[in-house]
């Protein structure tokens, strides 16, 4: 080696080093967006937008061409952690607790933080919003971001870090990447896993004039221009990681996936959906479909478009092999490692069928798909999102149908009546599924109350039991609130699993009028009970920057009131924590947002 030329000896240093970089433990970046479907890419034909890195990642990396998740956010968010059909893992719909993860599900962030990782969360989670199913409870070491299914607010958001509201300065998709890229500098010797969960471009459609101003002047809508102008700023802050990789010596040995979450949201899709039927919500391929791409440098894989069927629950199992560690214990993953298709462009790979359910409530089965290389066979409810309401809606679906992928991959022949040997087959395949799926049950979860891990903690109006008239002011998502409390035979209550014993402060979030004020309320779980009168706290809505009325409708911020009721004495266990009214003077009780419980240290 002394008698080696500077440029020769430099060359095998560095040849040397990236053959050691490829022999330790890689790090991970997983990138996940929401609502970005298959044709929200300029590599996919989309002729209103670039995003040049997003297509470099796709063209240097190995595609998926045929990569399927649920057709809406919660589910596919479980199978990835979990590596389990989401039903399996619990999670059946997308709000009032149906969100969460069963008890007891572990997650990839559980594998590699055993593993010696230092594993960061950043972005939307929506599997959970209270300990143990948060990030920090399910394997994550950090976290900022939020843990329902949407935020109001895309500037100066409030989030979370950990378990506690924290006020962010900037544009949230700038304000993740930020944390990502932090979180990534290399201060400590162990590998990182680093999962970024951009909330863009789910709507509300809230985004900087500069990249919604030349959208709209080329005479899009204003929900395509935001869904669009988000997409840009995620493809350029994605381009700011890149180049921070680069910066602090990590790309070479960093594994990098990006997916989305489901196929676009309707709007957008209406402008170009590279040529799929459906979009968020449907079982059509429109709805499940989405991109799907992995990057290695230092695994040399040569790039490649992998034609063969792969799914969510593949990617868990997929990273574990990748990175050579051991599986934890837990329950049995239902996905496969897609080691060889990314190693090999010319790998054997068996024939495959794939199924897809929309989680509406604890029993409902359809609708949903079954895909084969060549066949869709599909199941359709009709009505708001797609039929995906909290309530089942079985009854009310279409006739299984049919459509030849190879011949018709746009859906418009349905050739069901046709083949019935063909549909039977596959719906008995589905059916099948569907029982094997749901053999452990499904409930909405009790609520998870006086871990040390977090405290206080909030009870949301979306996760609330309620008896008439009380009602959601909006539909029950992530932010609404309870409203119409107008006589005594409405009450608001929760299912909440005690896990120590101890006095709880209670705490509501409310508002009410001057002219309602003065209603008595009671608290009560497990014998124990509080009581308040409701002050006045005047309802004020905070002006957001939404781009569209839609938006305007469903996403609304308010300002809230915090009523001190008192204390419960409450026992380990499960237990239902019920507000009732005993005197409603004026009319209405007030305007329901959150309950808290705070254990009293001793």
């Amino acid at each position: 080696m002394m008698n080696l030329r500077p440029k020769s000896f430099a060359l095998c240093l560095l040849l040397l080093g990236t053959i050691a970089s490829a022999q330790t433990s890689p790090n991970l970046l997983i990138i996940l967006t929401d609502d970005q479907g298959y044709g929200d890419l300029s590599l996919y034909g989309n002729p209103y937008i670039e995003t040049p890195h997003l297509d470099q990642l796709g063209r240097e990396g190995v595609q998926f061409d045929r990569f399927y998740v649920n057709s809406v956010c919660a589910p596919t968010r479980a199978a990835l952690l979990t590596g389990r059909y989401p039903v399996r893992a619990g999670t059946h719909s997308v709000t009032r607790n149906r969100e969460a993860l069963r008890p007891g599900e572990v997650t990839f962030g559980d594998a590699f933080q055993e593993a010696g990782y230092r594993t960061g969360y950043f972005g939307k989670w929506h599997n959970g919003a209270q300990y143990p199913n948060i990030p920090t409870g399910k394997g994550f070491d950090e976290f900022l971001g939020f843990t329902a299914g949407h935020i109001n607010n895309y500037f100066d958001a409030v989030l979370l870090r950990g378990t506690k509201e924290v006020k962010t300065q900037g544009y949230v998709t700038d304000v993740l990447t930020d944390e990502a890229m932090a979180f990534m500098d290399p201060d400590s010797e162990e590998p990182f896993l680093c999962y970024l969960n951009y909330n863009a471009p789910h709507n509300p459609y809230q985004l900087p004039d500069s990249y919604y101003d030349p959208l709209v002047a080329e005479g899009l809508s204003p929900e395509a221009a935001g869904h669009f102008g988000m997409v840009k700023n995620v493809d350029e802050n994605l381009g700011r990681l890149f180049a921070h990789l680069e910066k602090i010596g990590a790309r070479e040995n960093t594994i990098v996936v990006f997916l989305t979450d489901n196929g676009a949201a309707g709007s957008a899709g209406r402008y170009y959906n590279a040529g799929m039927r459906g979009y968020k919500t449907s079982t059509h391929e429109g709805g499940s479909r989405v991109p799907f791409f992995i990057h290695w440098p230092a695994a040399n894989w040569k790039p490649h478009v992998v034609a063969e069927l792969a799914q969510h629950v593949d990617l868990y199992p997929t990273l574990v092999d990748f990175a050579g560690i051991e599986m934890p214990e837990g329950p049995p993953l239902d996905g496969v490692s897609l080691r060889s298709l990314i190693e090999d462009p010319d790998a054997d790979w068996p024939e495959r069928i794939l199924f897809t359910h929309n989680g509406i409530d604890e029993t409902n089965r359809y609708p949903g798909a079954v895909r084969t290389p060549r066949y869709r066979l599909v199941t359709q409810i009709k009505g708001p999102q797609a039929g995906s309401q909290s309530v089942n809606r079985d009854e009310t679906r279409t006739p299984w149908e049919l459509y030849d992928m190879k011949e018709d991959p746009g859906e418009k022949n349905d050739i069901a009546s046709g083949n019935p040997e063909l549909v039977a087959e596959l719906s008995g395949l589905y059916e099948a599924w569907i029982d094997d799926i749901f053999a452990e049950g499904l409930r909405r979860w009790p609520i998870a109350v006086g871990h040390d891990e977090h405290n206080p903690v909030r009870l949301h109006a979306s996760q609330a039991y309620f008896e008439a008239p009380v009602a959601y002011a909006v539909g029950g998502f992530a932010h609404d609130w309870l409203t119409d409390w107008t006589d005594e035979s409405g009450e608001i209550g929760f299912e909440i699993d005690v896990v120590e014993a101890g006095s709880y402060e209670v705490e509501i979030a409310f508002t009410s009028p001057a002219e309602n004020a003065g209603s008595v309320i009671t608290v009560e779980a497990a014998g124990s009970s509080a009581s308040a009168t409701v002050p006045a706290f005047a309802p004020v809505d905070i002006p957001l920057a939404n781009r569209d009325e839609a938006s305007n409708a469903r996403y609304r911020n308010r300002e809230w009131g915090i009523l001190g009721v008192g204390a419960l004495d409450l026992p380990k266990g499960i237990w239902k924590i019920t507000i009732r009214a005993h005197s409603i003077p004026n009319g209405s009780v007030m305007d329901f947002k959150h309950l808290e419980l705070r254990k009293i240290e001793e």
